[in-house]
C-alpha cells in the first residue's frame, strides 16, 4: 500500500480478519511479500497482512518492542587455542534486529558466544570482517583479501582460521585458499576452514550453528595440515539431519543442491573426515585415505593477479561463434570451455548443414596455433576428462585444447587456471599444470 509507513515507525494497525477485527501495535517493517504489511509486534514477533485487511493505521509516537535481558559477557578461556574468524557474509555469523526484524552479522566475539555457546569450550575467538557480500559478487580481489587475512591470522598466533561465506560461490574461494597456500607446493601454516549455511538463524531448521561449531571445532583442533587436500577445508552438514557434518576438500566440492542442509558434496573423492556432535561436544571422525607427502610450511601465500581475465563458454546447441570470437578479440588471458560428456565441444559438421561448427573449429585451431589457451572441463562434474575416448576428442588435443587426464571439478578448474595464469608463463606452461596434481584436485585415488 501506498501509505504504509517507513520501517522502524511505531504503528498501531486495525485489519479485518475472518473473526473480525483485530488490532496490532509494533513497528512497522518491510514486507514480507507483494501485496503485504509487516509489523513487529510488541512480543517480537512478526505479522503480516493482505494490504486489502487493513482498515486503518496510525502512527505512534512509541512501541516497547520485547528485547533480550542484557547479559554480563564472560570472558573467553586463554588457555583454549586461537581461531580467527573472518567473515565475509553470508547467513551463518548473522542475528535477528527484533527491533527492526532485520537480518545483520554478528562480528564480536561475544555475541557469537551468546548466541552459539557451545563454542566457548572449542576455541578462543576472534572476529574479523572483511565484508558482507552476497557469494555471487565476490571476485578474485575478494580471494586475496582472504588469503591475507589469513596469512594475519596465523602471524598473530591463530592455530586455524574460519571463513564465513555465502554458500553460493563458497567452493570457489575455498578452492582460491587451496591454490594460494598450496599450490606452489608448501602448506598453510594452521587449518582454513569454509563454512557456510543454507538456512538463516531465525529457522527452526537452521544449520548454522552446527555448521560454526564444527568448523571452529576442526580449526582448533583438526590435524595438522599437509597441504595436499586439506590446505583448506569446507565443513557443512553431511546430511540433512542434525549431528554429523562433512569435511571436504577445498579443491574438490560442489554445491549440488539450491536448498537441502546437505548441499554441498566432494567430486571425484571422497570426505577427509566428519565432525560428529551428539550433543556432548563434537568429536573428529578421519576417512581413510593415502598419506600425503610432507610438505614444507608456506612463508606467505600466492596471491591470484587480479588483471587475468577468463571467458567461459558451455558447450551446447546455442554456441555461437560470435561469444567466442569476442572473448578471442577482447584479448582475454584464456577461453575456458564446459565441454560436453567427455570433453566435447561443437567443432563438427558431419551434415554439412551446421556452418557455425566448422568456424568454431577453424577459429580455435587459429588461436591454439598462435599460442591461445584453450580449456575444456566436464559439464558432467563427476569424472576424468578423457578426450582419447573419440576421434573428436584426438582431434581437439591435435588443435591444442588442454584439459584431457583432469579430475578437477568445474569450479575449482577455473581457480587452478587462473592460479597458473598468475603463475606466468605461456600454453605450454599452462598445459604442464593442467594435467599436474598440485594439491589434490587431481587424485591417484579418485573415486571417479
Amino acid at each position: 500500500m501506498g501509505d504504509w509507513p517507513s520501517p522502524s515507525t511505531p504503528v498501531r494497525v486495525v485489519v479485518k480478519t475472518w473473526s473480525g477485527m483485530v488490532e496490532h501495535e509494533g513497528l512497522a517493517l518491510p514486507p514480507a511479500g507483494p501485496k503485504l504489511v509487516t509489523l513487529k509486534l510488541a512480543n517480537g514477533y512478526n505479522v503480516s497482512y493482505p494490504e486489502s485487511y487493513v482498515e486503518s493505521v496510525e502512527v505512534l509516537d512509541d512501541v516497547q518492542i520485547a528485547v533480550a535481558e542484557e547479559v554480563t559477557h564472560e570472558p573467553q578461556d586463554e588457555s583454549l587455542p586461537l581461531v580467527h574468524l573472518i567473515h565475509t557474509g553470508g547467513t551463518i555469523a548473522s542475528k535477528v534486529d527484533y527491533a527492526t526484524g532485520a537480518v545483520s552479522a554478528r562480528f564480536e566475539p561475544h555475541e557469537l558466544l551468546d548466541s552459539v555457546p557451545e563454542l566457548r569450550s572449542v576455541a578462543r575467538l576472534r572476529v574479523v570482517k572483511l565484508g558482507n557480500m552476497w557469494s555471487d559478487d565476490i571476485r578474485p580481489r575478494h580471494w586475496n583479501r582472504m588469503l591475507q587475512a589469513t596469512d594475519e591470522a596465523f602471524a598473530e598466533g591463530a592455530v586455524g582460521v574460519v571463513i564465513t561465506h555465502g554458500t553460493d560461490t563458497l567452493h570457489l574461494s575455498a578452492a582460491a585458499m587451496a591454490y594460494g597456500w598450496a599450490g606452489n607446493g608448501g602448506r598453510p601454516p594452521g587449518r582454513i576452514v569454509v563454512t557456510g549455511s543454507q538456512r538463516s538463524p531465525d529457522r527452526g531448521s537452521s544449520d548454522a550453528a552446527e555448521n560454526l561449531v564444527a568448523a571452529v571445532h576442526w580449526a582448533a583442533h583438526g590435524p595438522e595440515p599437509n597441504g595436499y587436500r586439506d590446505s583448506s577445508v569446507v565443513i557443512l552438514h553431511a546430511e540433512s539431519s542434525d549431528g554429523r557434518c562433512a569435511v571436504l576438500p577445498g579443491v574438490a566440492c560442489r554445491k549440488y543442491h539450491s536448498s537441502r542442509r546437505d548441499a554441498f558434496k566432494p567430486i571425484n573423492q571422497g570426505p577427509l573426515a566428519w565432525v560428529n556432535n551428539d550433543g556432548s561436544g563434537p568429536s573428529i571422525e578421519m576417512a581413510e585415505h593415502e598419506p600425503a607427502d610432507a610438505r614444507v610450511e608456506a612463508i606467505a601465500p600466492m596471491l591470484f593477479d587480479e588483471d587475468v581475465r577468463i571467458a567461459q563458454f558451455i558447450a551446447d546447441a546455442h554456441l555461437q561463434p560470435d561469444l567466442v570470437k569476442a572473448g578471442i578479440e577482447g584479448e582475454f588471458d584464456a577461453l575456458l570451455f564446459h565441454g560436453t560428456g567427455l570433453g566435447h565441444l561443437p567443432i563438427a559438421d558431419p551434415q554439412e548443414d551446421s556452418q557455425e561448427n566448422t568456424i568454431l573449429r577453424l577459429m580455435l585451431e587459429d588461436y591454439c596455433a598462435n599460442d591461445g589457451i584453450v580449456v575444456v572441463v566436464a559439464q558432467t562434474i563427476h569424472g576424468a576428462m578423457n578426450m582419447n575416448v573419440y576421434a573428436k576428442g584426438r582431434e581437439q588435443q591435435e588443435m591444442g585444447i588442454i584439459g584431457h587426464g583432469s579430475l578437477c571439478p568445474p569450479s575449482s578448474a577455473l581457480v587452478k587456471l587462473h592460479h597458473l595464469l598468475s603463475r606466468g608463463g605461456g600454453r605450454e606452461t599452462i598445459a604442464a599444470g593442467w594435467i599436474q596434481d598440485i594439491c589434490g584436485e587431481n587424485p591417484n585415488d579418485s573415486m571417479e
